[in-house]
């Protein structure tokens, strides 16, 4: 694994991070020494993940504490109960529950889409996560939810209305074609500030079709394994605030949500590049060190959470996977129908 990363940066430092060889793909907004940082970032948080896996449990803890003081006063409440009194459906008790973590679904939802940039595969994540959250509610108590919350409040409230805005704003960006011209050839004090927020937005924007009418097995096969390891890095997300007892809303959670979204969105635009560009070889380099971020923290919650996956239900854990693979390619095989139906009905306007 540390070969792996140690590889990604040499091709990084010889064709830009993220790209195994040039590419339009690149990421050039702010500015390319971001996504630079951005990469150098994601090797040092492999360097120091690789560290924490060969030590023990109370040396993470002792430097949690030492930086985190406040944290040694922190602990799960074990004996909290979770989705309790379903039937009791009420406007105060649903309004109650639109809390900062239902802005944070929407937000979230919308950033997803604008990577990912597909309804069919955007929806199918969201789907399939509500029904990791119930395969895992016997290690993590806190994914228990009332079939109100979990379906309609934040399947199709949050994450809905998330997906929809996210893929507004694609659609918007896509009919727009923006001048980048220099900070120095903007003439007017509205045009030079509308250029300062433009620089912060992609230099293009790239019509996303994961899914042609006449894709291959294999891409099939790639779009339902991002589809997988997407659910993967949510799990470690929650397993790691569970066994190392940090607060969702801590500054530290804040940090690596922060990280971990900076390095998918390059680590997503080189797995779509691969997946849907014949020329396109090999893995661009971040999203290599993602995938072994990914692993590694998968590694250090079994390592660490022994006892907490040691009441795991391996038979739940197997139906969970089995309905991964089936939603996952049942997704695929719909929006490749559809997309092909689409196809046909322009052929025949012709």
């Amino acid at each position: 694994m540390t070969q792996t990363v140690a590889s990604s940066a040499r091709r990084s430092a010889k064709t830009g991070p993220g790209n195994d060889e040039p590419s339009p793909d690149t990421f050039t907004r702010p500015h390319p020494m971001f996504w630079r940082f951005i990469f150098i970032l994601s090797i040092l948080y492999e360097l120091g993940l690789i560290f924490l896996l060969f030590q023990d449990y109370n040396f993470i803890k002792s430097m949690i504490y030492s930086v985190y003081p406040d944290l040694r006063d922190f602990k799960i409440d074990t004996e909290k109960e979770y989705g309790v009194n379903c039937s009791d459906i009420t406007v105060e008790r649903i309004w109650n529950s639109l809390d900062v973590f239902a802005w944070g679904h929407f937000v979230g939802w919308a950033t997803k889409a604008v990577l990912v940039r597909h309804y069919g595969i955007c929806w199918t994540i969201s789907i399939t996560w509500e029904i990791t959250e119930m395969a895992f509610a016997h290690l993590l108590p806190n994914f228990i939810e009332c079939w109100w919350d979990a379906y309609v409040l934040d399947v199709l409230v949050c994450n809905g209305l998330g997906i929809y805005c996210g893929m507004w704003i694609c659609r918007k960006l896509d009919m727009r074609k923006y001048n980048w011209e220099r900070y120095k050839d903007v003439q007017s004090t509205t045009g030079t500030l509308q250029r300062a927020v433009l620089q912060f937005a992609p230099a293009n924007w790239t019509r996303t079709r994961w899914l042609e009418p006449k894709c291959s097995y294999v891409r099939i096969i790639s779009v339902t394994l991002l589809v997988i390891f997407w659910q993967i890095t949510e799990l470690n997300t929650f397993f790691l605030k569970h066994i190392f007892e940090v607060p969702p809303a801590h500054q530290l959670s804040v940090m690596r949500l922060a990280l971990i979204s900076f390095i998918v969105a390059p680590s997503i635009r080189q797995y779509y590049s691969r997946v849907t560009d014949t020329r396109i070889k090999t893995l661009g380099s971040q999203c290599k060190v993602f995938g072994a971020i990914m692993f590694t923290e998968l590694l250090i919650c079994i390592k660490f959470g022994r006892d907490l996956f040691a009441q795991t239900q391996i038979p739940q854990i197997i139906m969970w996977l089995a309905i991964q693979f089936i939603l996952s390619i049942f997704c695929v095989i719909v929006c490749v129908v559809y997309s092909n139906t689409c196809e046909s009905k322009k052929i025949k306007e012709k």
